[in-house]
Parts: C-alpha cells; sequence; structure tokens
C-alpha cells in the first residue's frame, strides 16, 4: 500500500498487515481512541499485543509509579518505558528476530464545555519504537492542545493524530520534517495544534530537535514553539507556568552589546515592580519567522547559528508567528497570569504606534493596544542615537502623529509605556551593520561590540560568515 495521502483508515490497515509491527497501546484520559482504529479496520490481531488504560490514580501509581502530575511528560515517559520493557520480557524470546517492537502512549485531559473558563483540553503522546528487529528503540513524544469544545470531538482528533504519529514513526522516521508535516493529516490548525515534538534514540542520530521545533512553526502546526538554552525542546508551561515573563525580540544576527544592555536594564527595572513582590522571572530571547528569513527563505543553518549563541548566554529561545506585539502578549497570557515585560528600542516602539499595520482589524489600533496591554503587559523602552545628528530620543521626546498623541500620553503617564531610565551609552553606537562587517573580516574588535561569551562561540564555531571577507596575512 503506498505510504501518500492515506486516510487514517487505511494507514491503520497498513500498519495491520505490516507483518514486521508489534506493540502495546496505553491509553489514559481520552479513551481508547488510538487503540480503537486498529480494532475497527481489520487485522489488529496482527499488531496488537495489549491495550490497556489506567484511568484510576492508585493503578495508574502501581503499574508506572508515582507522579505528581498524570498528564505531564514525566507520566508519558514512565508508561512508554514501562510498556515497552514489558513486551521484551514477555515475547522477545519467542518472536524478537523477526518483530520490531513498539509501545505506544498517550495520556490527556479533556475540556468540557461547561468549564468555559478552562484553556482547553490538552496531552502527551508518544512511541518507543525498534526500526529493525532487537535493536535499540528510538522515541518520539509530542505535546498537542485540543481546540474543540465537544468531549467527543477531541476524542477524535486523539485518535487521528496517534495513528498519524504510529504511522510516521514506522514509515517516514527517516525524513523528521515529512513526518511532522504528516502529523495532521485528516485534521486542520483549527483543532489541534502541536506545540512540541522531541525525537530521541538511534533512529533519530543527526536529528537536532531545535530545527524540528522551528517545523513545527514552519509547517503551521503551532504558533509558537520553545526550547531551553541547551537545546531541550518544552512547552511553554514548562517554562512560564505561573511566572513573571521578561521577553526581548529580535533578529539576534547575532546580539550585540545594546541589545543586552536592553534587556539586563529592563530586567533590573522589571525585578522592581510590585506586581512581582521579589519574584525572579523567565528571562527569554524570540524570533519570528520573519526575522529568521534570510532572503525569501530560511537558512536553517543561520537559525542554529542564532540559537548557538543565544544559548551561550543560557537563556531560552521561543520561535513564532506573533508578526504584532499584542499576539504574542494574548500568547503569553494564556500561559501564565503573571506580569510581562517586553525590551524594545524605540524605533520598534513607532512601529508598535504605526496605525498602517492593524488595518485588518475591526477596531485598528486601538484593538492592538487594547489586546496589548489588558493583562498588565509594560514596554521597557530603549533609547536611540541618531547617527548622523547625535541626537538622542527617548519616550519623552518621541514625536507622534498628532491625532495620536494623548493616547501616546494616556500610555506613558499610567506607565504601559515606560524609558529605560539606566543605559549604556557606548552601547548605543553600535551598529548591526559594523558587527557584520567585522565578523566577515574576523575582526578581533568584534570582542568590545558584542558579549563576551556570543564573541567566543562565533569565533569557534565560524558562525555568521567569520572570516569569509578577511584579508589574507603576507607570506
Amino acid at each position: 500500500m503506498i505510504a501518500e495521502k492515506l486516510n487514517t483508515g487505511q494507514k491503520a490497515l497498513q500498519i495491520n498487515l505490516d507483518a514486521k509491527r508489534y506493540g502495546t497501546f496505553a491509553e489514559i484520559g481520552a479513551g481508547q481512541e488510538v487503540a480503537r482504529w486498529f480494532f475497527h479496520v481489520g487485522k489488529a490481531s496482527g499488531t496488537v499485543a495489549k491495550t490497556i488504560s489506567a484511568y484510576d490514580m492508585t493503578v495508574s501509581d502501581a503499574i508506572y509509579g508515582p507522579c505528581d502530575r498524570y498528564v505531564s511528560r514525566k507520566r508519558l515517559q514512565s508508561m512508554l518505558d514501562h510498556e515497552f520493557e514489558l513486551l521484551l520480557q514477555r515475547l522477545d524470546q519467542t518472536i524478537g528476530e523477526r518483530r520490531t517492537f513498539f509501545a505506544f502512549a498517550n495520556t490527556i485531559a479533556t475540556r468540557h464545555i461547561s468549564k468555559a473558563g478552562e484553556e482547553g483540553g490538552n496531552g502527551w503522546l508518544g512511541i518507543k519504537f525498534q526500526t529493525v528487529p532487537r535493536s535499540a528503540p528510538s522515541t518520539i513524544i509530542i505535546h498537542v492542545r485540543l481546540l474543540d469544545w465537544e468531549t467527543p470531538r477531541q476524542q477524535e482528533v486523539v485518535g487521528i493524530i496517534g495513528v498519524n504519529l504510529i504511522h510516521g514513526a514506522f514509515y517516514r522516521h527517516i525524513e523528521p520534517a515529512r513526518l511532522i508535516g504528516s502529523l495532521l493529516d485528516g485534521l486542520n490548525s483549527q483543532r489541534v495544534e502541536v506545540d512540541m515534538i522531541k525525537f530521541s534514540g538511534p533512529a533519530f542520530a543527526g536529528v537536532d530537535n531545535r530545527l524540528m521545533a522551528l517545523q513545527l512553526v514552519e509547517q503551521w502546526l503551532t504558533e509558537a514553539a520553545m526550547f531551553t538554552a541547551d537545546g531541550e525542546t518544552v512547552i511553554p508551561g514548562e517554562l512560564l507556568y505561573k511566572k513573571p515573563v521578561l521577553l526581548e525580540r529580535g533578529s539576534f544576527r547575532p546580539l550585540t552589546n545594546p541589545m543586552l544592555d536592553m534587556l539586563e536594564r529592563a530586567q533590573a527595572q522589571f525585578v522592581q515592580e510590585p506586581t512581582l513582590a521579589g519574584e525572579e522571572p523567565v528571562t527569554m530571547f524570540e524570533m519570528t519567522l520573519r526575522q529568521l528569513q534570510v532572503g525569501d527563505a530560511i537558512d536553517h543553518r543561520d537559525f542554529l547559528d542564532r540559537v548557538d549563541t543565544l544559548g551561550a548566554l543560557g537563556r531560552p529561545v521561543m520561535i513564532s508567528n506573533f508578526l504584532r506585539y499584542h499576539r504574542l502578549v494574548s500568547y503569553l497570557s494564556r500561559q501564565t497570569q503573571k506580569s510581562i515585560g517586553l525590551p524594545i528600542g524605540l524605533v520598534r516602539l513607532r512601529d508598535v504606534l504605526d496605525e498602517k499595520f492593524y488595518t485588518d482589524l475591526p477596531g485598528g489600533l486601538m484593538e492592538s493596544l487594547g489586546q496589548l496591554f489588558k493583562n498588565g503587559a509594560k514596554l521597557y523602552v530603549y533609547p536611540s542615537l541618531d547617527k548622523k545628528s547625535g541626537r538622542l530620543f527617548t519616550v519623552k521626546n518621541l514625536d507622534v502623529a498628532p491625532h495620536l498623541r494623548h493616547l501616546y500620553q494616556h500610555l506613558v503617564e499610567n506607565q504601559f509605556i515606560v524609558d529605560i531610565a539606566s543605559y549604556n551609552a557606548d552601547a548605543l553606537k553600535i551598529y548591526s551593520g559594523e558587527v557584520l562587517a567585522k565578523i566577515h573580516s574576523a575582526d578581533e574588535a568584534l570582542s568590545r561590540l558584542i558579549p563576551p561569551p556570543i564573541f567566543e562561540v562565533i569565533k569557534a564555531k565560524r558562525l555568521f560568515g567569520w572570516g569569509q571577507k578577511a584579508v589574507p596575512s603576507a607570506a
């Protein structure tokens, strides 16, 4: 059976007819919707060794070990490990030489229409599988957000995406980007969002999970994906839940001293906000797909260069499709009810206040600003030094359109927009064009324009074209 453009039933049947595949289905929270597909299409005896639903918490703990949160990555991983090990213990000696074993698991929390205040259904799905008999297993884990309101429709989504994940693992594991694209076969982004994926094991030895996070956003499976400074893919809730957030947006090609100064000075002011009550914020970087474009396309090598340099500063990174700040804040407000701070340059502030960017919104600029500031977000504005005149521009002397001056004054007086009070005046004299020129010429003077950890990474890994225009030394 050709593996292209199959519907869910055809995918399940193809697996059932594949004499090599044999495994366990362990599902908690939304019924046994994935296993049901394999029974529904027939020939399941060739694929299904066991199905299990350990709904009761005491029973679940007895099987998989104690767990604080039952809908979590930790619980999913324990389910996968336990069920896969049982398969080997019970079946490897008898059929292990001709079968590839797998364990599929999910743990899901659906939402109910009567609980309209809930954020929504969500869950973890994963598969641990062999590619050849008696080989070391590989694993794929995903996190999903279920966007339907009715429980049966959410269950339907779980069943379909589970079959897609299993089918992708078996027949598309050598092409992870295509595997990701197949996860929404038979679905759409209005019904489900996949906001995290992690590949591990020998089948994915060459896979960089940061690129896979980028693929989720590029292929519109989610609006934003995150990973830690060491490259571990995470869901937003794992980092941001009930925590204040300070986020700096940029292209970071590379991050320069002014950008780091803006972040650090904004953080110094942010932590003094009474609403934080001394709590340490999550400080992170964000890049949009548009900022990642080099020419008309996203250069994946260039993307990894950027995140390698940001990783040197030890902060998480988010990739998003949020061109406008109000959409970014709305997204962050889904993850936390705490304060949100956004360091921003004065040039970018002009864009935030430019009406031409909001012609598609019924309420235009006013609607955008309402969404931006409704949850207590605050813009911390870094000053700008005009290169020609030497004039310093700040929040206080920013020239705005006459009909917007009262609105702007309202935002300033109520401290939705504030100046970064203290800053490094020398940093204002550094411009990105100068930085890139020094990178291309391998000029050691670059170390005075960008943070030392980033300079060392660029030099050691020859990032961003380091030395491509360097003048050869005389013999």
